[in-house]
């Protein structure tokens, strides 16, 4: 089974002093690609550490862009990764020991799920349902629409 480029951007430290993360479902690792996306979503002389992807080498034009090459180090004072690959290591694990398998055209889902369990972790499991409730009041997900199927009507 071939592998989906995802990507995940953590902020550190937010207003609440907590960390959150970002992530999306991309087409390819490519620069064209993941520029674009933290552009979006990552304000202008913001410090990105990064790994040393070179997908991310014109970062440093509208940011303190720092690298961190894992072939030599995993930590330089505030420069690391570790935050985001803390992530990914829990994202492995749910899908792994709790969902099993993981069809690429649900990812984007179960990425969501994750996200909203990782910046939700330290509010009080209450606050957090409320939250999900709130989300899904009056929404509807079909069959068809969740398997990617359409609806045929009988003959």
């Amino acid at each position: 089974m071939g592998k989906v480029a995802v990507m995940g951007l953590l902020e550190r430290h937010g207003p609440d002093k907590t960390s959150r993360v970002r992530t999306k479902v991309i087409g390819d690792r490519k620069r064209k690609t993941l520029a674009p996306e933290v552009r979006q979503n990552v304000a202008g002389g913001s410090e990105v550490f990064t790994d040393a992807l070179k997908s991310y080498d014109d970062l440093q034009k509208d940011y303190i862009h720092q690298v961190i090459d894992h072939a030599e180090e995993y930590v330089r004072g505030q420069v690391h990764t570790n935050g985001i690959e803390n992530f990914w290591s829990l994202l492995k694990r749910a899908i792994r020991g709790t969902y099993v398998s993981v069809e690429p055209f649900h990812l984007f889902r179960y990425l969501d799920e994750e996200s909203f369990r990782y910046n939700t972790r330290k509010q009080h499991d209450g606050i957090r349902f409320q939250q999900v409730a709130r989300g899904i009041t009056g929404k509807r997900l079909t069959y068809a629409e969740l398997t990617g199927k359409t609806a045929t009507t009988p003959a």
